[in-house]
């Protein structure tokens, strides 16, 4: 008899890891085995707070599980290669929080890997699984909007200044641009395939260096993308699409719900969706068929999709002045 569910464990106890963990239970193909911290304790109160059978101490030993098959990771961004690769290596199939590394050089490590041990490896880019999201998409596609022209994506929320902080800690990989700046990348890389140079239109940086706004944009063949992500004002986290017939409106676009078509100030259509979670549930849906499936790089976030972010994401920071 085949499998029919994947068998879960969450790398980490941050933040995002409680929303994966609520979320988790909306996918009749997945089920939460474990979770792991670097500190018992903080395993032990996860796992009470959503009712996980097994809570480790360490990473090892979440990893050592033979009963897990697949491991969500939720470190911060400078650790993910390494607990990817790590869970990989164990044979486990990897969810990783995005962005996948902090340097194309590390998503290929952990690409490599992923291939030779003949294991699944997603970016969890949930956005991309969102309905509202592909509901869009399909509106563009099919030509409601007539030819694209503009896109323009924030993403930003103040965050008090901490050298030390998650968010600013220049070894974890702090600034807005990794944090925030990779949802406008990733919304702007659905709709412009194409490779086009970055332009940093404005920037401001944090005593210790980190980014704590960025404005850029990128001039394809005929689409102009404005895109900005901030750590110092609560940007409007709408996302537009603007074509010569119509415009797309996104609300909340990195979590979006819902998307309106207008044409002129009338709107023509409107969808919302019914989820029942957060919106994680799609994304997991999605890996666990492919991992039943034993399809091993997503359809929807495959690898070249994950470079084209790694790529992105260096050519703006590379035009950042610190």
């Amino acid at each position: 008899m085949s499998k029919t569910t994947v068998n879960w464990g969450i790398l980490s106890t941050a933040r995002i890891a409680h929303t994966f963990a609520k979320d988790i239970a909306y996918c009749e193909s997945a089920n939460l085995v474990a979770v792991g911290s670097r500190h018992l304790d903080s395993a032990q109160e996860f796992a009470a707070a959503h009712g996980i059978p097994h809570a480790y101490g360490s990473y090892e030993d979440l990893l050592n599980d033979p009963t897990i098959d697949a491991i969500y990771i939720a470190t911060p961004h400078t650790l993910h290669a390494d607990n990817a690769i790590a869970a990989l290596k164990a044979g486990k199939h990897v969810l990783c929080e995005k962005p996948a590394t902090t340097s194309p050089e590390e998503l290929e490590r952990i690409i490599s890997v992923a291939k030779t041990e003949d294991r699944f490896f997603m970016e969890a880019m949930w956005t991309y699984f969102l309905p509202a999201i592909n509901e869009a998409l399909a509106w563009v596609n099919a030509g409601r909007i007539g030819k694209l022209l503009h896109v323009k994506a924030s993403f930003g929320f103040t965050m008090p200044y901490s050298a030390t902080s998650r968010e600013y800690a220049r070894e974890l990989g702090g600034g807005c641009l990794l944090d925030m700046g990779i949802y406008p990348i990733a919304l702007d890389a659905l709709f412009n395939t194409d490779d086009a140079p970055s332009v940093v239109l404005n920037s401001d940086i944090a005593p210790n260096g980190a980014d704590n706004d960025v404005l850029w944009m990128y001039r394809y063949n005929e689409v102009v993308s404005v895109l900005h992500s901030s750590f110092k004002s609560n940007l409007g986290n709408d996302a537009l699409l603007i074509g010569t017939e119509g415009t797309i409106k996104i609300p909340d676009f990195w979590k979006a719900t819902e998307c309106i078509l207008y044409k002129g100030l009338e709107v023509e259509a409107h969808f919302s969706d019914e989820r029942k979670g957060s919106g994680f549930e799609f994304e997991v849906s999605h890996a666990c068929e492919h991992i039943l499936n034993k399809t091993h790089e997503s359809d929807v976030m495959p690898f070249s999709v994950s470079r084209r972010f790694q790529e992105r994401l260096r050519g703006v920071s590379e035009n950042i002045k610190r």
